[in-house]
């Protein structure tokens, strides 16, 4: 099967603990094993491939310290680039390559109310997110953001209308997905998948896990320290992993618009994987929260 997207989740460090984080990233979390030259080497496979778009995600990858010279590869090898960050602080630097044409960014957006916000987030995020959604519409570039649900009384509404007022092109809305510390009720399981994994797209860890996307964790295919991408997805264990979920998303019974797309739920958002027409076009689902989603034929998103 043809891969034309990946996350590449560059870092498992964020200045923010998100309650829901599926990544479980934070302070404390690590640039992982994979070095710049190994992410060199992965973006070359993918091209390679035929891969069309890669989204940078983490954690939070504007605190990956080879952020700039990836995309800049990336950009080099015709890839359309998303950045998925929480836009907390983003540095001169980075607004000029996020300025690139070929380069979008995606963000999470909780509450319209600061409190409500931080309380999602871990610290006070709020008003710097926001100011630097209306930094970067300001300067063109192309952007999308989702709203997270985790319930309890959250604004989620309020937070669409406020992307909204702002001038947000594409606002998409999600769920929390029970993955990571999003977990409530219930363990990980394909029940919190939107039926696109391993679809097409596929995620690599900081330490070179291949997972069927970011959200399918506990579903490693491989790793790229020790084998070409190629050989990863093409591999007996991906044909099988590929399979299980198939048949958990046939199975799935209808419910609501979903019946019509093969047991598929309701995008993951913000999004998981933009689609071809990147980084420009709006979602054509309703679009969620995840980092799943540029462009949407799956548009999982979410931090």
């Amino acid at each position: 099967m043809r891969t034309s997207f990946l996350w590449l989740e560059v870092t498992g460090r964020c200045q923010l603990e998100c309650r829901q984080c599926y990544a479980e990233s934070g302070p404390s979390g690590t640039h992982g094993s994979m070095t710049r030259a190994d992410w060199t080497r992965v973006l070359d496979e993918a091209a390679a491939l035929g891969v069309e778009t890669v989204q940078f995600i983490g954690g939070e990858p504007t605190l990956y310290p080879h952020l700039a010279l990836l995309v800049e590869h990336a950009l080099a090898l015709r890839f359309g680039v998303e950045v998925f960050s929480n836009l907390v602080h983003v540095t001169d630097e980075l607004w000029e390559l996020f300025s690139r044409p070929g380069v979008s960014l995606a963000t999470s957006y909780y509450s319209d109310d600061p409190a409500q916000h931080a309380a999602v987030t871990g610290r006070p995020s709020y008003a710097r997110t926001k100011a630097n959604i209306a930094e970067a519409l300001g300067r063109g570039i192309p952007l999308r953001a989702g709203v997270i649900d985790l319930g309890g009384g959250q604004r989620a509404d309020d937070a669409q209308r406020e992307l909204v007022e702002l001038g947000v092109p594409a606002v998409g809305y999600d769920r929390v997905r029970q993955v990571g510390r999003g977990v409530r009720d219930r363990q990980a399981g394909v029940e919190q998948l939107c039926g696109h994994c391993g679809d097409g797209v596929a995620a690599i860890s900081p330490d070179g896990a291949v997972w069927p996307c970011v959200f399918s964790r506990w579903l490693p295919v491989g790793n790229v320290l020790d084998d070409a991408l190629a050989a990863i997805l093409s591999s007996g264990e991906a044909e099988r992993v590929r399979a299980e979920l198939t048949g958990a998303f046939a199975a799935r019974q209808p419910r609501g618009d979903a019946g019509a797309s093969g047991g598929r739920l309701d995008s993951c958002h913000p999004s998981c994987a933009p689609e071809p027409c990147q980084p420009t076009c709006a979602p054509r689902c309703s679009p969620s929260c995840s980092p799943c989603a540029p462009f949407r034929r799956c548009w999982p998103t979410y931090r």
